[in-house]
């Protein structure tokens, strides 16, 4: 059996000096004995995994609501790939995987059901008694609502995964959590999993959006990123079907962007001298980026889809429904809070109602939103 004490001296011996270190972790709230054969990164992930908000995930949405089909992307199978390709980053960078993996799969444990249009509805909702911001939920879930232990409440994860999820900054999580070094930036490893996420999502999302006719191949003649690479796959493969052709196109796109960030980052890391963690942290500007030519491209890609995807008619539609679905539950829980389940109501008395409704509401899946607000406003519907 290989120890714990032995993946550690292998993390310390074969990872890039810069890289997280199990062994130099700063530990978690809540005192634990080690375990004999898992890092506690190792541990994080596992914890994470089998905790009851990652698996409803599987029923939470993207872009389209779960039953316009089962092809699409839901939270689940987008916290999949955002873990996959971050595990793929860090270990072309000689970083800890366990770091970069734990993170990945915790970043969307606190999305609402709707998406993105869900969380504003929630902000909206919630704007006289504290907000609603996804991160911050997720921080929530792990440290508090989860009731997994009987020595303390949420996941107890170390304060580095904690920091990497209180910290995670793409284009649409703009981080609110605040910390007593929340002015320096998180481990490497951290950073990694911000990128990843958004290279996830413009891939997954333009795949859905090309299978469910919302896009189609001509409307991308001018974006680079998909223009020359489906120049090169047509002239090795023309007469192949479009729809491996498709696939073949994203698989491209998503190499040259993680290729492109792998190298820029180790350029960075040469510029700024990185040599330790602490570097990294106290650095005047992120480790990890594109390189600007790939900056642009990557932008240019995601302005198409905010304009052609995301504001499309059908999805705007879905997200009319998402915001009648959930504003009309929250209103009803909060002037008749009877109709909650007895387990909901009970702790009112720990927190504020509106907090407490919206921890309820923040955790169903689409699915269960939908089922809720028909059995509440259905007179036909079973209660």
């Amino acid at each position: 059996m290989l120890s714990r004490e032995e993946q550690e001296k292998w993390e310390v011996d074969k990872l890039a000096s810069y890289a997280a270190k199990s062994s130099l972790s700063k530990g978690r709230y809540y005192k634990e004995n080690e375990h004999p054969y898992r890092t506690a990164f190792q541990r994080d992930r596992d914890r994470i995994i089998h905790c009851s908000a990652f698996r409803r995930l599987e029923y939470k949405t993207q872009v389209f609501v779960y039953h316009e089909g089962d092809y699409y992307r839901t939270r689940l199978t987008h916290t999949i790939e955002v873990s996959q390709i971050s595990r793929s980053i860090a270990k072309a960078l000689s970083l800890n995987e366990d770091v970069a993996e734990a993170v990945a799969l915790a970043h969307d444990l606190g999305h609402p059901p709707f998406g993105h249009s869900g969380e504003h509805i929630l902000n909206d909702l919630m704007n006289n008694n504290g907000g609603f911001e996804h991160n911050l939920q997720s921080l929530r879930i792990v440290k508090k609502l989860e009731k997994r232990y009987l020595e303390y409440p949420g996941l107890n994860l170390t304060q580095e995964v904690l920091e990497g999820m209180s910290k995670h900054s793409t284009e649409y999580d703009k981080p609110q959590a605040k910390d007593d070094d929340n002015n320096m930036f998180p481990f490497i490893e951290s950073q990694i999993v911000d990128f990843a996420d958004g290279i996830a999502y413009n891939s997954h999302d333009l795949d859905d959006g090309i299978t469910s006719d919302l896009i189609n191949k001509d409307m991308l003649s001018d974006v680079w990123l998909w223009r020359d690479n489906v120049d090169i796959i047509e002239k090795s493969n023309p007469s192949a079907d479009f729809t491996i052709k498709k696939y073949q196109v994203i698989r491209t796109i998503i190499n040259q962007l993680v290729t492109d960030l792998v190298s820029q980052t180790l350029k960075n890391i040469k510029k700024y001298n990185i040599k330790k963690p602490e570097n990294v942290r106290n650095c005047s500007s992120a480790i990890v980026s594109f390189s600007p030519e790939m900056e642009e491209k990557n932008s240019e890609l995601k302005t198409f889809l905010y304009k052609n995807l995301y504001k499309h008619h059908r999805v705007v539609r879905m997200e009319l429904k998402a915001e009648k679905i959930i504003k009309e539950l929250f209103q009803t829980y909060l002037n008749r809070h009877v109709v909650l389940p007895p387990k909901e109501q009970r702790k009112m008395g720990q927190e504020s109602k509106e907090r407490v409704i919206c921890d309820y509401v923040a955790g169903m899946t689409d699915r269960y939103a939908m089922d809720e607000y028909k059995k509440l406003f259905d007179p036909y519907s079973r209660v």
